[in-house]
């Protein structure tokens, strides 16, 4: 049977040797007239870093392609998320779900995993919370629906290595299609899972991409927090 094609998507880092780091872009970087983010959107947070992070230009996203984004890991963290790929904003920033209008940040702080509504460029905040975050596949891309299958079958590969070493409690997939491929469970839903994942237990969440229409911000914010009530109650 021929395998279901990549998930669509705005896409969300391991990977050949040949494909260089990504760089976080700084305000040195850009031009003084670049956009800000706009602090009034919903999903900006509400002070700091928000206000001073210059957006990419046009030619460092397309430079972005193929890049590869650091993960943010620790051993035995209570919740690994695993988001699809790195998007060029990611790529080009260095830091995790960064596209605006991708709505991962607002959905933790919602679901209960952070305190207060953290900016991309915060991401550092996450292990001492007992959070993480990684990839399927490390190469970004502008959309997930630019992988093959086979980088998802052997993205699910290399995050078992990576489980087994850092050990994490729960791995949380973002992105339901992205697990029914990579992992061969085509009719796996959201939740948790049966399977074990090394020594983790498995969830999987809703993508969290703009692109997304099936979820809203509040029902996102829902899925994450029952993942968030369940790590707690498994401790």
């Amino acid at each position: 049977m021929t395998p279901p094609g990549p998930p669509r998507g705005d896409a969300s880092s391991s990977g050949a040797d040949r494909r260089r780091p990504a760089r976080a872009v700084t305000a040195a970087d850009l031009p003084a007239n670049a956009t800000r983010p706009d602090p009034a959107r919903a999903d900006a947070p509400t002070a700091g870093p928000a206000r001073r992070c210059p957006r990419p230009t046009k030619e460092q996203l397309a430079a972005a392609a193929d890049k590869l984004l650091p993960d943010l890991l620790a051993p035995g963290l209570d919740v690994l998320f695993v988001g699809i790929n790195p998007g060029l904003w990611s790529a080009a920033t260095g830091w995790h779900f960064a596209r605006p209008g991708n709505r991962f940040w607002p959905a933790l702080h919602r679901g209960g995993f952070t305190p207060r509504l953290l900016h991309p460029s915060e991401q550092d905040e996450l292990p001492a919370l007992g959070l993480g975050i990684t990839n399927m596949v490390a190469r970004a891309s502008a959309r997930a629906d630019e992988l093959s299958a086979e980088e998802l079958v052997t993205g699910a590969e290399l995050l078992t290595g990576k489980v087994r070493r850092y050990r994490p409690r729960w791995v949380a997939v973002v992105g339901v299609t992205a697990y029914r491929i990579g992992f061969a469970r085509p009719r796996a839903g959201f939740g948790p899972q049966p399977d074990r994942l090394g020594p983790a237990r498995l969830w999987v969440l809703p993508n969290p991409s703009g692109l997304n229409a099936h979820f809203t911000a509040e029902s996102l914010g829902a899925a994450f927090g029952e993942l968030r009530a369940a790590a707690g109650a498994a401790r």
